[in-house]
């Protein structure tokens, strides 16, 4: 059962979540690459939480 909780553990996704949209570490290298990527996970994690709550409001509504 201990097994069971920790495979379905959020907190390394939600600390994903928190990750992408905090500034950026000056220490760390900065390429045109690596910013177009974070932009896009930003992107798609906008657009995947707003889908989830347009599912919400059409279940909750009928």
């Amino acid at each position: 059962m201990k097994r069971f909780i920790e495979f379905f553990q959020m907190s390394e996704v939600f600390g994903y979540f928190i990750r992408v949209f905090k500034k950026p570490d000056p220490s760390r290298p900065n390429t045109s690459s690596l910013r177009m990527m974070h932009g896009i996970n930003r992107i798609s994690i906008i657009m995947f939480l707003f889908c989830i709550g347009v599912m919400l409001y059409r279940f909750l509504s009928r």
